[in-house]
């Protein structure tokens, strides 16, 4: 999937910018509004409720993503953007914020970082490998 970004306005004396990023879903504006669906759900809001909003992209969160609903739920549906009846951009951070939020839950090694679930105390080693590939879903 190729990406890019194409700077529409630029401000010499703030270095503020406008441009659009393609993706393969899709391209949208930025700076913009995103919904955030951390668990595959933007919360109080249908999909068509959604798809109104003026916002062409959603934002979702790996690290819960795998947790709740899970890969095998999200790849039974076809994946999340099937899961989430979207047809538009949906962007995926790495979960790196966890990182940092969930410091007692979890363990940076060499290759990667373990994490003990917040919900059921399970323990899940992901891999930047491992990430890519559950954002691919």
């Amino acid at each position: 999937m190729e990406t890019a970004f194409t700077i529409t306005n630029f401000d010499k004396q703030s270095s503020a910018r406008t441009g659009i990023l393609n993706s393969g879903h899709g391209d949208f504006p930025t700076p913009c509004f995103f919904p955030v669906g951390t668990h595959g759900a933007v919360k109080t809001q249908s999909s068509e409720e959604i798809a109104d909003l003026p916002s062409p992209v959603l934002l979702s969160n790996t690290y819960h993503l795998y947790l709740r609903p899970g890969m095998e739920i999200l790849s039974k549906a076809g994946g999340l953007h099937k899961f989430m009846n979207w047809n538009g951009v949906i962007l995926t951070d790495s979960g790196g914020f966890q990182i940092f939020s969930l410091e007692g839950f979890r363990k940076v090694t060499e290759d990667g970082v373990t994490f003990r679930s917040h919900l059921d105390g399970s323990e899940h080693h992901f891999t930047p490998e491992k990430i890519v590939d559950i954002q691919r879903i």
